[in-house]
């Protein structure tokens, strides 16, 4: 039990850790203007588009990628529509044949192959002509100066960035309930902890979409991994692994659809949990072997938060709801014990622990505003309301998800299946 409270205090530490990171980092930036200058070179840029049945969105994107503030003549798109079943490849082919978009460099491919998502960008990587690869997921509209401001913080330091990632928001985020927790999760992710661990220890994390890397660097890294559920976490280790870094440019910023169903969000961030465990795994040997002391507070935060303070937060919950119900049962029974104590039936530790409870909540809040007060229009009192509802549901489903995960995994290698199995995340008119 004593480890257990240790534990979470120590999970509030770094989480407190991150948060005056973050506020320190946004201190300093919003005395800053930001200005559109003229880059010193131009580099060329090769866009990847990895489609998989996405005709609902594929067209938006498309147009918001060509109609990117950048030179058209420094820009390549590969426009994969990845083993589909569906109008993806013509809904592309109708935009890129717009007379607005003549002369462009534009392929379609339509791939048959196996590997997924990390397949169709090691396909692009062979075939690439950029200096630079930048992705976008078929459902992330890239704000217009998305690109050139990833292009101006690589060309800020060249021969140490060899990725930069920006950010990526919610664009249907007044859907419902749920869409509006997951955007304050996905502001709290990435105006909170990747512009701290960005400030504080120059660590940066690929997020899968709006991001650019050096397309000889990749090649020398052997690309990404095929068949990986989460390639983005695991290209980036491999990133840090070498030395080099994954800067942030913050001003950086592309719109992407979330789940709008319970069901279609639960095997999306199940996916997602799997393959950040798969990586974890396959890396938690650099905790105990010379190698990059980036990797390895990496390795620690990703085994911390899924293992051991996943793990605290279940048995904190379970003594606190059994010793709840002890204490109702002995209005009924006085003689009853309570099961979790410092002393003989004494009360401590449920006060113990119902006041780590409260300063969890606090914290989860406070995240949630200051996070929100970064970003323009997001701070309202509503935001508070949704915050206090959803550490209760949506918060706490991350830990169904866990587990779900975790036995997932041990399954997946007990019975030798395939573990790159996942389920399409449905798309939506918006």
């Amino acid at each position: 039990m004593i480890v257990v409270i240790v534990t979470i205090w120590l999970s509030l530490f770094m989480s407190l850790t991150t948060l005056g990171g973050a506020i320190h980092f946004w201190l300093r930036q919003s005395r800053e203007l930001v200005y559109l200058t003229e880059l010193p070179s131009y580099p060329k840029v090769t866009i990847v588009v990895p489609a998989h049945n996405e005709e609902i969105v594929i067209a938006q994107t498309v147009q918001a990628i060509l109609d990117l503030n950048y030179p058209a003549g420094q820009i390549e798109m590969l426009l994969f529509a990845d083993n589909c079943e569906d109008r993806t490849a013509q809904e592309m082919r109708r935009i890129v044949d717009s007379p607005a978009y003549a002369n462009r460099n534009v392929r379609i491919i339509e791939r048959v192959g196996t590997g997924g998502k990390a397949g169709v960008l090691n396909d692009a990587l062979s075939i690439a002509e950029g200096e630079y690869i930048a992705v976008y997921d078929a459902d992330a509209m890239p704000e217009r100066n998305a690109l050139y401001f990833l292009v101006r913080k690589a060309l800020e330091d060249p021969s140490r960035y060899m990725a930069v990632f920006g950010r990526n928001k919610t664009r249907n985020a007044q859907q419902n309930f749920l869409t509006k927790c997951i955007n304050q999760e996905i502001v709290v992710t990435q105006r909170i902890q990747h512009c701290s661990i960005w400030h504080m220890f120059k660590i940066g994390r690929i997020p899968g979409t709006n991001f650019i890397i050096n397309r000889d660097f990749a090649k020398s890294i052997g690309g990404w991994n095929d068949g990986a559920l989460t390639e983005d976490t695991d290209i980036s280790f491999k990133i840090m692994q070498s030395g080099k870094l994954i800067a942030l440019a913050y001003n950086s910023e592309a719109f992407q659809q979330e789940p709008e169903h319970i069901r279609d969000y639960y095997f999306q961030r199940l996916r997602w949990a799997k393959g950040n465990y798969q990586v974890v795994i396959h890396n938690f040997k650099n905790l105990f072997r010379p190698s990059n002391w980036r990797v390895k507070l990496e390795v620690f935060y990703y085994s911390a938060t899924f293992f051991w303070f996943d793990a605290a937060i279940i048995l904190s919950n379970t003594i606190f709801i059994a010793n709840l119900c002890a204490l109702i049962a002995r209005l009924f029974v006085p003689s009853l014990s309570i099961p979790f104590t410092f002393g003989v039936n004494n009360s401590s530790m449920m006060k113990v622990l119902l006041m780590n409870w409260l300063l969890m909540i606090i914290l989860y809040v406070l995240q949630v505003s200051v996070a929100v007060s970064t970003q323009y229009g997001q701070a309202t009192t509503q935001q508070i309301w949704i915050a206090f509802a959803s550490y209760f549901s949506y918060s706490q489903l991350f830990i169904v998800v866990s587990i779900h995960a975790m036995l997932s995994v041990c399954l997946d290698a007990l019975l030798h299946r395939n573990g790159s199995v996942w389920v399409k995340t449905k798309r939506f008119n918006n």
